[in-house]
Order: C-alpha cells, then sequence, then structure tokens
C-alpha cells in the first residue's frame, strides 16, 4: 500500500514537470495578455468543465478573483436555461475538456461566437471540436493517469491547475497588484492573519 501511494504522488508530480517542459509557452503567454486585459477593461473570464474538468475549472476561477481578475464559473447545466445571458461581448470563456467533445461543452460555443467572446480551449485534443472553434488552444496532454486503468482524471486535472496558476500569478506581478491591494479581499483564514502581522489594514 505504501508503495502505492507513493507511485501515483510520483507520477503525478512527473506530469507536471513534463508539461513545464513541454507546455506552449507562447499561447501562455497569449492568455496571460488576454487575462490582463480583462483585468484592465473590467472584463470577466468565465470558465465551465463538466465532472473533475468542472472542479478544476471552479479553482481557477477562485485563483483568479484572489488576484483581482473579475471570474465565475458557469454551470453546463444552468448554461442552457439561460446562465449564458451573463456571458458578454470582451469577455473571455475558458472551456475545459480533456477530450475537447464533451457534448455540454460544446453548447456554449454558438452562443460565445455570437456575443463577441475570446473563446480558451483547454485539452489534450487540439483536433477536437472545441480546439477547432476556439480563438486560442492550450493542449495539455498526460500520457496517462495514475490510476489503475489509466482513465481517472487526475494527473491531467493537476496539470491544467499548474498552468493556470502560472498564468494567474503572472498576471498578478505584471498589473502591480499589491499586498494592500490583497489583504482588502483577503482578510481571513492564514493569508489574511500573516499581512495582518506584518502591519496591514483593510
Amino acid at each position: 500500500m505504501k508503495e502505492r501511494l507513493k507511485q501515483v504522488m510520483a507520477a503525478e508530480a512527473h506530469v507536471i514537470q513534463k508539461m513545464a517542459e513541454e507546455i506552449d509557452y507562447d499561447v501562455l503567454c497569449r492568455i496571460a495578455e488576454i487575462f490582463c486585459h480583462v483585468k484592465e477593461n473590467s472584463k470577466k473570464v468565465i470558465l465551465a468543465g463538466c465532472g473533475t474538468a468542472g472542479m478544476a475549472a471552479k479553482r481557477i476561477s477562485h485563483t483568479l478573483c484572489v488576484v483581482e481578475i473579475p471570474s465565475f464559473f458557469l454551470s453546463p447545466a444552468d448554461s442552457v436555461h439561460g446562465g449564458m445571458g451573463a456571458m458578454q461581448k470582451g469577455d473571455v470563456l475558458v472551456l475545459i475538456s480533456k477530450s475537447g467533445n464533451t457534448k455540454e461543452i460544446l453548447n456554449y460555443i454558438p452562443a460565445a461566437k455570437q456575443k463577441g467572446l475570446t473563446i480558451i480551449a483547454v485539452t489534450e485534443n487540439a483536433d477536437s471540436k472545441l480546439g477547432k472553434n476556439a480563438d486560442i488552444t492550450l493542449k495539455i496532454a498526460v500520457e496517462r493517469e495514475p490510476d489503475k486503468w489509466g482513465i481517472i482524471s487526475s494527473a491531467s486535472t493537476l496539470a491544467f491547475i499548474s498552468a493556470f496558476d502560472a498564468i494567474a500569478f503572472s498576471v498578478m506581478e505584471k498589473t502591480g497588484y499589491t499586498k494592500e491591494e490583497f489583504y482588502l479581499i483577503h482578510t481571513g483564514g492564514g493569508a489574511g492573519d500573516i499581512l495582518r502581522n506584518e502591519g496591514l489594514q483593510s
């Protein structure tokens, strides 16, 4: 049991390291620049995904909010029942689908295109329907998930999140985001305690 625990964690760490060596940094930079524009022009980054990809989308959206890039998760179920009314011209739509062919995720595309959103696809398959319909495609491919069947999204989910952590923190530095601004929205938890001990006030 202990050896298997080590194998899974080592496999996931390897995926992140391999992605860092192989990912298209030009695409990452384009996305970071777009997010800077979102922040400077009071637009929004909207994220969507199904299942585990949806959990990754929620985590990414939260991190963007923490660095004051306005963002929210738009549920695939709610999106086709009027939820896409929240999407407005100039916003950015990040659609996460490992296969790139998830039907519920493809449902966003017609409205997003007609409303004038920038569509960013995050997928393993750049030639998928999602990849072909996006303005920008960030390909993140994992050779094998670490479960015994090699199919349960886990390492790939960490890779998606890691890529957007890098984008968020790069935007944070480029836009000059300060500790004072951060403390204004994050007075709670350990982070709030640390900043309070440094003498910051909300």
